[in-house]
């Protein structure tokens, strides 16, 4: 399973359906404009705590989907990016190593 082109398909839903919610709620205002239900303002104004609104329970939903799928992945076996740097440097301390031996065993 590639993560990575997973995430991205959901990131372009995301930002698909957010745009896709700001057209219509635009639309929407600008019908109530035209009706005289809302004026022009009170339309601007109406659009705009909305979004704001999206805005901050998209960014509590990214939050909550990476917690989900750093969780997912640790369930799974995959290793967080911090132990991959530990053995790492593991393995250079210990190639380090071996090459002083080798060293010793030559001279």
């Amino acid at each position: 399973m590639d993560t990575n082109n997973l995430l991205r398909q959901l990131l372009m839903l995301g930002i698909g359906t957010t745009s896709l919610v700001a057209d219509k709620l635009r639309e929407v205002s600008e019908t109530w404009v035209r009706e005289g239900k809302l004026d022009p303002d009170q339309a601007s104004n109406f659009v705009n705590d909305l979004m704001q609104q999206m805005k901050a329970e998209q960014s509590g939903f990214e939050a909550q989907f990476q917690r989900q799928l750093r969780n997912m992945l640790q369930d799974i076996g995959v290793p967080r990016q911090s132990e991959m740097d530990e053995l790492r440097g593991r393995l250079d301390r210990l190639e380090r190593q071996l090459r002083e031996l080798e060293n010793r065993l030559w001279r």
